[in-house]
C-alpha cells in the first residue's frame, strides 16, 4: 500500500489530517487514511483488518462528535475522492465519496437539473444521503437518500459491491437512511430533478417579535402547498466580519422558504407573512444553485454544538415554550433555534423506499451555537438541552438521523421493525463490527464480535 495513504501519528501533516469539519471533535484515531480512489479504500479496509483494527469512514466531519473514542479505529477520510459526473439525458449524478453538495449543484445547473442538496454548501453528499437527506426541494421531491439509485461500497472483506434494486438490495435498501456502520461507500448515484430557478429569500423580524411571527409562519404553512419548503427561525448573529454589515451583531426572528411556484404565485402566498412589515425582504428568483446560501450556515470548519427533534406539531403552547428559552428575553447563548416545517413528500414513503423511508413528525427543530473555548461549550450544551426540554410535550418519539450530534438508540432513530432488519443487515455484511459510524447499528446481541 501506497505510504502516503496513512498518517500516523507521529507524521508532521498528522493534526491537519485527523480534523472533522466541526472542530469541537477531538478526533484521535490510530491511524487517518486519506484514499484516492475505491482501490485505495480496499487496500486501508484490508491493512486496517490485518492490524486488528476497526474502521471509521468519514467525508467532512459535521457530525463527528457522536464517533466518541477512535483508539483502535483508522479513520477513512473521503476528502480526495471528488469526481462529479452528470449524465444530463437521463437525469442522473454518478460522485465520489468526498463530494460536497456544492461541487454537485454547480456541476449540475448548466443541464437545467437540480440535487436535493443538503441546506449547507460544504456538507458531503455521502454522509448527509446515508442519513436521509432533508433538502430545499425536500416536499415536493422527498429525502435525497430515496433519490439514490446505485452504491458502491466496499465491504468488510476489502470487495467492492454495487447496491441497487437488483444487486445487494438489502445492503441498498440499508445503507439509504440506515447510516454508515455497512461499509465504505466510494460512490453514489442518484436522480436530479428538472429545476433550473427558485423564487427564495428570507423576511427578517426584530427578534422581540417572536412569537408573532413564528404563530403567523406556523398558520401560514398550513396552506402552502408541496412545492414550498420553509423554515421559522431565530438567529443571533455574532460581531465578525464574516457576517454581512446588516445583520452583524444583530437578533432576528425569520422565516427563510424556497419555492418552485415562480415570483407571482409565491408573492400572493407570502402576503400574510410580507403584511407583518418585516425589516428586510431578500425575495428574489435565483438559479437553483444559489440556494446553497439561503440558510447561512457556516461555509468553513467551526467549533460548535447542536442538537435537533423531530416534533409532532409546532402549535402556540409549543411557541410560547420556545419564545421563553430562545427568544428575545432569553439570553441564549444560541446562535440558531430553527423549526423546518416537513410534512409533503418528506411524509410520504415512496416506492422502494429505503430504511428511511419518510419522517415520522410534522417540524424539525435544530438548535446550535458555537463552542470556541470550554465556558461557551459548556454553555451551549447545556442551553440546547433547555431548548429540547421546553418541547418535549411535542416530541414525535422519533429522531432524525442527521440532527442528532448526540448518541441515540437505534430504535428511535429508525423504528422498532427497522432496527431490527438494519441488525440483520449488519450481521450479514460486517459480522465483525469492523465499521463505525456516528450513530451505529449494533449487532443482536447474539452474534456479537469482540472488536479489536
Amino acid at each position: 500500500m501506497k505510504n502516503e495513504l496513512i498518517v500516523l501519528p507521529h507524521d508532521p501533516n498528522w493534526n491537519q489530517a485527523r480534523l472533522a469539519w466541526n472542530l469541537s471533535a477531538d478526533q484521535q484515531p490510530a491511524a487517518v487514511a486519506l484514499p484516492e480512489s475505491a482501490d485505495d479504500v480496499k487496500a486501508v479496509v484490508r491493512w486496517a483488518r490485518e492490524r486488528g483494527l476497526r474502521i471509521a469512514p468519514q467525508g467532512t466531519g459535521h457530525n463527528a462528535v457522536p464517533l466518541g473514542s477512535l483508539a483502535h479505529t483508522v479513520l477513512l477520510k473521503t476528502e480526495r475522492m471528488r469526481g462529479v459526473t452528470i449524465d444530463a439525458p437521463a437525469q442522473r449524478a454518478r460522485v465520489d465519496a468526498g463530494v460536497l453538495w456544492a461541487e454537485v449543484t454547480e456541476a449540475a445547473a448548466p443541464h437545467g437539473l437540480a440535487a436535493l442538496a443538503g441546506s449547507s454548501p460544504d456538507v458531503g453528499v455521502v454522509g448527509y444521503s446515508l442519513g436521509g437527506g432533508v433538502s430545499w426541494l425536500g416536499r415536493r421531491y422527498g429525502l435525497a437518500g430515496n433519490s439514490v439509485t446505485a452504491v458502491e461500497v466496499v465491504t468488510a472483506a476489502g470487495e467492492l459491491v454495487r447496491a441497487d434494486a437488483e444487486h445487494n438490495a438489502d445492503l441498498f435498501w440499508a445503507l439509504r437512511g440506515g447510516g454508515g456502520s455497512f461499509g465504505v461507500v466510494t460512490a453514489l448515484e442518484f436522480q436530479l430533478y428538472p429545476v433550473a430557478d427558485v423564487y427564495a429569500g428570507v423576511l427578517f423580524f426584530p427578534l422581540e417579535r417572536g412569537a408573532e411571527v413564528l404563530r403567523a409562519w406556523r398558520r401560514w404553512v398550513d396552506n402552502v402547498p408541496d412545492e414550498v419548503t420553509s423554515v421559522g427561525r431565530f438567529l443571533q448573529f455574532p460581531p465578525i466580519p464574516d457576517i454581512p454589515e446588516p445583520l452583524r451583531g444583530k437578533s432576528f426572528v425569520v422565516v427563510e422558504a424556497a419555492s418552485l411556484l415562480g415570483k407571482d404565485s409565491t408573492d400572493e402566498l407570502l402576503r400574510p407573512l410580507r403584511e407583518l412589515g418585516p425589516e428586510l425582504d431578500t425575495f428574489a428568483t435565483i438559479p437553483v444553485q444559489e440556494l446553497k446560501h439561503l440558510h447561512m450556515d457556516p461555509e468553513h470548519p467551526v467549533p460548535g454544538h447542536g442538537d435537533g427533534m423531530l416534533l409532532s406539531d409546532f402549535n402556540d403552547a409549543a411557541i410560547d415554550a420556545l419564545v421563553q428559552v430562545a427568544g428575545a428575553n432569553a439570553h441564549s447563548p444560541l446562535l440558531s433555534v430553527e423549526v423546518r416545517h416537513a410534512g409533503g413528500a418528506l411524509a410520504r414513503r415512496a416506492p422502494g423506499a429505503g430504511a428511511l423511508a419518510s419522517l415520522e413528525g410534522r417540524f424539525l427543530m435544530f438548535a446550535v451555537g458555537m463552542t470556541p473555548t470550554p465556558e461557551l461549550g459548556a454553555a451551549v450544551r447545556a442551553h440546547v438541552e433547555v431548548v429540547q426540554n421546553a418541547l418535549s410535550s411535542w416530541d414525535s418519539g422519533r429522531m432524525y438521523l442527521n440532527f442528532a450530534e448526540k448518541r441515540e438508540r437505534g430504535e428511535r432513530l429508525f423504528g422498532d421493525l427497522t432496527y431490527r432488519r438494519l441488525q440483520t443487515v449488519k450481521a450479514a455484511v460486517d459480522p465483525d463490527d469492523v465499521f463505525r459510524s456516528n450513530h451505529p447499528v449494533r449487532l443482536p446481541a447474539a452474534e456479537v464480535r469482540q472488536a479489536a
